[in-house]
């Protein structure tokens, strides 16, 4: 039992010795091992540095896993656990590892890819990261609204387009589908330049369309800049 607990301070409470310098260790190895899958990508890198950064990126899946481990011990609810965000990210940082046991797995692109996952292992030790979770959970209702419209302008906007554009621009507005990927460009208002109206219609559509779009940016950074306000306010009332 007071070795449960111990473990249980160890990998949860970060406000203890113990559970500072663990979180510290796990945060500092996930840097080294984005760093090295950083170092991997330069082309003309010795062999003798590939094998060292291979060694390291051993010992990581090793620590990782038990980590994964000591928490799935201690957790309270271990299916809980297991299909949570932290620990779908935790096991998913490691997983591709054992699967491709008995393969060379630096020559596997994809499976390298999912170490970038780790990097989502780092918000578990960020205070910052809390507060935008708990800004997100304040106003989920309002973005879930505002999402709906968004979607619904962005249709409109496509047909719109596809309209105005299809009869002077048939090979770039060849359809609803293909007018999307303006409506997204425009709505946003990035405005690549691939696809642009050149009637009289289209212009005066796009104009409104990017007017709207300025609204589509700035509502729910609005909303998000309230909430997160709103949780470091009661942080504060707090202590």
């Amino acid at each position: 039992m007071k070795l449960f607990n111990y473990l249980k301070l160890l990998v949860e409470q970060n406000d203890t010795k113990a559970g500072k310098a663990f979180a510290i260790g796990i945060q500092l190895l996930i840097l080294l091992s984005i760093i090295s899958f950083t170092i991997e990508t330069i082309p003309d890198i010795s062999q003798g540095w590939r094998d060292t950064l291979y060694y390291l990126e051993v010992i990581s899946v090793v620590v990782f896993s038990i980590e994964y481990i000591l928490r799935f011990i201690v957790a309270d609810s271990k299916i809980r656990f297991m299909f949570s965000f932290f620990g779908m990210i935790d096991i998913l940082a490691i997983l591709p590892f054992y699967l491709a046991s008995g393969i060379d797995l630096r020559s596997i692109r994809v499976f390298r890819l999912f170490r970038l996952i780790r990097l989502f292992k780092l918000f578990r030790y960020s205070k910052a990261i809390k507060r935008y979770k708990q800004a997100f959970t304040l106003i989920k209702a309002e973005l879930a609204i505002f999402l709906s419209a968004t979607l619904f302008l962005l249709y409109v906007a496509s047909v719109g387009i596809y309209y105005f554009e299809n009869p002077a621009q048939p090979e770039q507005f060849r359809s609803v589908f293909h007018c999307m990927w303006w409506a997204v460009a425009t709505l946003t208002t990035i405005g690549y330049g691939d696809m642009y109206p050149i009637t009289v219609g289209g212009k005066i559509f796009t104009s409104v369309i990017v007017i709207i779009g300025l609204g589509v940016v700035a509502v729910p950074t609005g909303l998000f800049a309230s909430s997160l306000t709103k949780c470091i306010q009661d942080e504060n009332n707090e202590k």
